[in-house]
């Protein structure tokens, strides 16, 4: 859609949700400032999303979540937010990927954004940015100008 940003995203313990709702809140502003200036839509997906065919680019938002251990070895397996992942392996909903944006505890080193440079690798797309937990006003403004970037460039 035309000068809009399409998020997919799924959240587990509100983060990501909060962070989308800041994030098209930031949008919002800066398209009241300027019309060019694209408008957010997303959608959440959840166990209980019916899948389907995505039809237009978007952007997807995960966060991290793993059994333990410290992400190179052990502790590597996906729990929580399988349910993105299978939401974008489905069809050809992977081909209309910008990109995704990991979050996560930087506290956990190695494993921090783990299941987005996942997504990246096994999906063939990239891993264009990330925040910690709820992110800030300096992550909107980077992730939304990046996004925007992306959008108006047909990166």
């Amino acid at each position: 859609m035309e000068n809009q940003i399409y998020i997919i995203y799924i959240s587990v313990a509100g983060n990501t949700q909060s962070f989308v709702d800041d994030l098209t809140d930031y949008a919002e502003k800066m398209h009241q400032n300027d019309t060019s200036n694209p408008l957010i839509i997303s959608k959440e997906i959840t166990d209980q999303t019916d899948f389907a065919d995505e039809t237009q680019p978007y952007f997807a938002f995960v966060p991290t979540y793993l059994d333990g251990g410290n992400g190179i070895d052990n502790g590597v397996k996906e729990l929580m937010t399988n349910t993105l992942g299978e939401y974008i392996a489905y069809h050809d909903n992977r081909k209309f990927c910008l990109g995704v944006i990991g979050s996560g505890n930087r506290n956990f080193n190695e494993q921090y954004c783990l299941t987005a440079r996942r997504y990246a690798q096994d999906y063939g797309f990239e891993m264009i940015d990330d925040y910690e937990l709820r992110g800030n006003s300096s992550d909107c403004k980077r992730i939304y100008d990046n996004m925007a970037n992306r959008v108006k460039n047909n990166i």
